[in-house]
């Protein structure tokens, strides 16, 4: 097969995953990268949006196998434009995060819920949540762990 065919079909399936959450496209004032080849540009660092956790670790102690288990990570925007979160996944599939779609405008708060499903786990469960925004830090993280006791 023809390579540039190979690779043209590559950037054609590239360009169509979109994991975002969002329908249609992101608005342009909402993306923006203070990074160039200069180096930082202190200015458009300074009206990035920030994302600061209450917490960002949750111990839900000991549950039962199959008990399914949910925790509300409280955030703020405290920065200068609204912030965007483009995803938000768990470390494998029995950890599921439901975050806010929307932009959240300066100096506001909201919540991620983190759900855990225990079913098929024993033992300690260290789990995390990887966060991707539009923020000077792009990427976040969120940990959650339990001790999970197995059916008798």
């Amino acid at each position: 097969m023809n390579r540039y065919l190979v690779i043209s079909l590559l950037f054609l399936a590239a360009c169509n995953n979109s994991e975002t959450g969002h329908k249609g496209n992101i608005p342009v004032e909402l993306v923006s990268n203070p990074h160039t080849a200069a180096g930082l540009d202190t200015v458009a660092a300074e009206r990035k949006p920030t994302m600061s956790f209450k917490d960002t670790l949750h111990d839900f102690g000991t549950l039962h196998e199959g008990e399914r288990v949910e925790y509300d990570f409280e955030f703020t925007n405290n920065g200068k434009s609204p912030l965007l979160i483009t995803s938000a996944s768990g470390s494998c599939g029995c950890t599921v995060a439901d975050y806010p779609k929307d932009p959240l405008e300066p100096g506001k708060s909201a919540s991620m819920k983190v759900t855990f499903n225990s079913a098929g786990k024993h033992g300690t469960q260290e789990k995390a949540v990887t966060v991707h925004t539009n923020s000077l830090q792009s990427v976040h993280m969120l940990y959650i762990k339990a001790y999970v006791e197995p059916k008798k």
